[in-house]
């Protein structure tokens, strides 16, 4: 492409998710719901666990990330998104769509890290239980969490300059109701085949190691289970493992349906469905699946409410 016929863009047309009207009130009343639960639930979940002292294990240190980083990037798309829907104007400025794609990328990245992380602190915890504390020490902990923001904010700073170094010289709409790859590739006059070569080799590394990680985590912790010589201790060890583990499928299969997948066969309609749910759905369901199964997290619930109800 040539770069003298490459206009300047100063920003883009997101199209949003449908133009019928009825389906715009259902969509904004449910994602709305949606997106305040996802808001209430994680800055809970994090609340939570930084006031109950029994909470400040690595498993919840870990946990307390995990929302940081559900409510972080459902905020980088989510407002705009059902600001938009009824709103004439649905223009985003091309340097704010550049941070809101850059948050989203290192959020993701960072969230698919922090699975394979809490994968194999639950091995750590179940295969060798009285040196836990010792093996998963603060400083171990921190470590494992500045390398996954670390790698989250490497492939952002890649993918994004990858994406906005391109030619937009046609249309600036995107139809989409967020600045994600796909869509920006559809509406570059470029040549986007080192994009594209960029998803399948920097986010599939990243997406191939960290299912890798989880998948050795669990072979390595089913061993462990079956050393257990009781039943009740087996079936303890692996319930602990279950939130995880439905954490995990949900949000690993989304991505690998939404990014690797040719060009071509790109479902604009179908996508936005997929993205409205890793976006929005996802990081509600997070909080709810870890404290609906888990007791440790219903504890400290009902022990602060009785502290705030004892206040009043």
């Amino acid at each position: 492409m040539d770069t003298e016929n490459c206009s300047s863009v100063t920003e883009f047309i997101l199209l949003g998710i449908t133009n019928n009207l009825e389906k715009r009130i259902i969509l904004f009343t449910v994602f709305l719901f949606v997106y305040l639960i996802s808001l209430l639930a994680n800055l809970g979940m994090i609340i939570l666990i930084r006031m109950d002292s029994k909470l400040h294990t690595p498993m919840y240190f870990f946990l307390s990330h995990l929302s940081f980083s559900d409510l972080c990037y459902s905020t980088a798309v989510g407002p705009k998104m059902l600001v938009d829907v009824f709103a004439k104007n649905r223009s985003i400025p091309f340097f704010g769509c550049v941070l809101q794609f850059f948050i989203f990328c290192i959020c993701t990245d960072a969230e698919c890290l922090l699975l394979a992380v809490m994968a194999f602190d639950r091995y750590k915890a179940i295969s060798n239980p009285l040196l836990y504390t010792a093996n998963m020490n603060s400083r171990v902990c921190y470590l494992l969490m500045a390398g996954a923001y670390l790698v989250g904010l490497t492939d952002a700073l890649v993918h994004t300059t990858l994406t906005f170094r391109l030619c937009f010289c046609g249309s600036n709409e995107i139809n989409h109701f967020f600045c994600d790859v796909p869509p920006l590739l559809l509406i570059s006059c470029s040549d986007t085949q080192v994009n594209e070569l960029a998803i399948f080799t920097v986010f599939g590394f990243i997406e191939l190691t960290t299912i890798s990680g989880v998948l050795v985590s669990y072979c390595y912790i089913i061993l462990s289970v079956l050393k257990i010589s009781s039943t009740e201790g087996r079936f303890k060890a692996f319930t602990t493992c279950t939130s995880h583990l439905t954490a995990v499928t949900i949000f690993q299969g989304t991505m690998l349906f939404m990014y690797f997948r040719p060009s071509s066969a790109y479902s604009l309609d179908q996508d936005k469905m997929t993205s409205l749910f890793y976006t929005l759905v996802i990081p509600m369901f997070n909080p709810l699946i870890y404290s609906l199964r888990n007791k440790d997290v219903k504890d400290a619930l009902v022990k602060l409410k009785s502290k705030m109800w004892f206040q009043i």
